[in-house]
């Protein structure tokens, strides 16, 4: 089966938010659908070794923001590779805790308080159906999947639905008459394109946040 035809399927992009005994913790997701419009429903997918995931199961309610095309640079990095479980991701970011859930105060597309109506184990991942609540407006063009990996040059977290680890990565067309002109994060794919090594020690990734030691000649 070619697997990669699953790569034109849409995705947008989300944080995933929830409160563990009044700690918000959350990650970021790619999997949002709405299923119902009268008494909206929407429905997610979550990886079950997410944090996030253990603390929606056991209190029943989450959050959804719509993450915008000039998001926060650091909302990726902090909640696309970090684990809430051992990190506070919010503690640099305001936010309030409305119904019992965390709502980041960064910008935002839109954002969704929902209570959890069903869950559906399908192996790695949660199918979890939630009641939209609450909402609130936000603004700017919501960031689709491709765009993120077009246009920021980012990878699909190793939780994420759309992980294919078993798939040879899609490579660049190398540029000619330069052959050691691009370096790639090995923990998010960022493609960095020139010399890292001329950039100062405290370079980081612009998408997970890690320093240059850690990409790779392309």
């Amino acid at each position: 089966m070619d697997k990669t035809v699953l790569r034109n399927l849409s995705y947008g992009m989300y944080v995933l938010g929830a409160c563990d005994d009044g700690r918000p913790v959350g990650c970021i997701i790619n999997t949002c659908i709405q299923v119902t419009s009268i008494d909206p429903v929407v429905a997610i997918s979550v990886n079950k070794d997410n944090y996030t995931y253990e603390v929606i199961r056991r209190t029943g309610k989450f959050t959804i923001s719509i993450i915008p095309e000039d998001v926060d640079p650091l909302i990726i990095p902090v909640f696309g590779f970090q684990c809430s479980k051992e990190k506070d991701k919010y503690k640099d970011f305001s936010y309030e805790i409305s119904c019992g859930v965390p709502l980041l105060k960064s910008k935002f597309a839109g954002q969704l308080i929902c209570e959890v109506t069903g869950m559906t184990d399908c192996g790695t991942h949660c199918v979890i159906l939630g009641k939209v609540t609450d909402t609130r407006r936000g603004e700017g063009t919501p960031m689709t999947y491709d765009y993120y990996h077009k246009v920021i040059k980012g990878n699909a977290p190793k939780n994420a639905p759309t992980y294919q680890g078993d798939i040879e990565p899609q490579k660049e067309k190398p540029v000619i008459g330069d052959t050691a002109s691009r370096y790639v994060c090995s923990v998010c794919g960022y493609v960095y394109d020139g010399d890292i090594n001329k950039e100062p020690d405290d370079f980081h990734c612009p998408v997970c946040g890690v320093d240059k030691t850690m990409f790779n000649p392309a």
